[in-house]
């Protein structure tokens, strides 16, 4: 369940914001293309659950399947390339083909919740995947970056399940909570946020308020 409706953005790049005061702060410059226009509202009647569903980012015709395409002239919408749901506790005031605008969802100083795909670091050792101290690097050492023991011997003669191992790093799906939106600028239409965000230039984020129980959450 989110707090209230987000809206899709595309990660432009990072830079320094000075502030009022004077203070020198890492943030993240979201941008916006064409879409953000709401594709299906979902109720308890009909689907189980309240959610409403947005589209995002304008593509050509050719670039979808026909299943899309269809789900999405039933409202006349544009074609657009990514779908997602916003599930929420109220949904009235949305109607299909709605177009979110950012500064009635968003303003300066809000806490906002970003997910998005981190970077992908290919298979990589215990040392960078888990933050793991390596061995001794002098001559005599035998072990410099190796794992080291991964379990007792007979007893229990297996490796318990969860063992920090090299493997595949990056590339998954993170919510980084709590970040402020520093600036909205209309012009450009972009969103200034403070710190980091996943991913690199150009990946696709997910923006929506920060959950703060008691205050948009109910504590139950």
């Amino acid at each position: 369940m989110e707090a209230g409706i987000g809206v899709m953005g595309t990660k432009l790049g990072m830079m320094s914001y000075f502030e009022a005061d004077g203070e020198v702060v890492p943030v993240t410059i979201v941008g916006f293309k064409e879409g953000n226009i709401v594709t299906q509202i979902k109720t308890d009647a009909t689907d189980g659950y309240n959610a409403v569903q947005v589209g995002y980012r304008r593509v050509r015709d050719r670039k979808l399947t026909k299943p899309e395409m269809g789900h999405l002239q039933k409202i006349d919408a544009i074609p657009m390339r990514h779908l997602q749901e916003f599930r929420l506790q109220n949904i009235d005031g949305f109607q299909p083909n709605q177009r979110l605008v950012l500064d009635d969802i968003f303003k300066e100083g809000d806490l906002v919740d970003v997910s998005g795909t981190t970077i992908g670091k290919g298979f990589q050792g215990g040392i960078k995947r888990h933050n793991f101290k390596r061995g001794p690097m002098s001559h005599g050492s035998k072990s410099h970056r190796q794992l080291g023991s991964i379990g007792a011997g007979t007893t229990p003669g297996r490796v318990y399940p969860g063992k920090k191992m090299p493997g595949r790093m990056g590339g998954t799906k993170t919510k980084i909570r709590k970040l402020k939106i520093v600036k909205i600028d209309k012009e450009l239409n972009v969103l200034i946020i403070k710190g980091g965000v996943p991913g690199k230039p150009g990946n696709l984020l997910r923006i929506t308020p920060a959950k703060i129980v008691g205050k948009n959450i109910p504590k139950n």
